[in-house]
């Protein structure tokens, strides 16, 4: 006689994931279990749930899930290319939504505006970006531009590169951010010595350099808090 599949149907209903978030919200459920909505079956084997315990093992949290490749993912039995899919949409579309607090039109007053917007999404990079932020005379959010992306421990930024896109939108004012992989986010020589030339070029254009933000994997650094702008 063939073995009946066991699923999660066959659990009581109070303790199956999706009936439990409709009943009492997504905070109480663990990782797992919203990740097991997220894949939405098991396999012959497992049931969603154990499939996610397996992935959270593996990569030990959320942050790391995020970061996999389709080939590491793969390597857990149940992942395919549609979960793979799956998981990885959901986990950008909550990088997305902490970008949401600042957007066009938002006024930038101190660097951690700044921060808030591109922390969770640059602090977990593999390889070095570097942004310009560019505001008009209000200080109020143009667009940003990626510029430049880099190894894991530099990026080659042109000033020229920079300052096409300055003059390109018109821009009254401008912040550079970059992130360092390393997770430290004390500036480099480097650092330094790029900040110098793009300051001497924006003030040739009588464009108003806010600030340069490095973002670390828990902290940033601010040229204009430490006096540097």
């Amino acid at each position: 006689m063939k073995k009946k599949k066991y699923t999660i149907k066959d659990w009581p209903e109070y303790e199956r994931p999706r009936e439990r978030l409709l009943q009492h919200g997504p905070q109480f459920l663990t990782d797992a279990e919203l990740l097991a909505i997220i894949i939405g079956t098991g396999n012959s084997g497992r049931t969603a749930v154990e499939i996610a315990r397996s992935m959270l093992a593996q990569f030990g949290n959320l942050r790391n899930l995020k970061n996999a490749s389709y080939a590491e993912m793969g390597q857990i039995c149940g992942i395919g290319q549609a979960k793979y899919a799956k998981v990885r949409a959901a986990l950008e579309m909550s990088v997305r939504l902490s970008r949401e607090k600042v957007l066009p039109g938002k006024k930038i007053e101190k660097a951690q505006d700044i921060v808030d917007y591109y922390h969770n999404e640059m602090k977990d990079k593999k390889k070095e970006l570097f942004h310009i932020i560019l505001l008009d005379i209000r200080y109020q959010i143009i667009r940003d531009v990626l510029i430049s992306m880099g190894s894991l421990s530099e990026t080659t930024v042109h000033p020229r590169e920079v300052m096409k896109e300055v003059v390109k939108e018109s821009a009254a004012a401008v912040i550079f951010l970059h992130n360092h992989p390393s997770g430290d986010p004390k500036p480099s020589p480097q650092d330094l010595e790029l900040t110098k030339r793009l300051c001497e070029s924006c003030t040739m254009l009588g464009v108003k350099v806010l600030d340069h933000i490095i973002i670390g994997e828990e902290c940033f650094y601010s040229f204009a808090q430490m006096g540097q702008i």
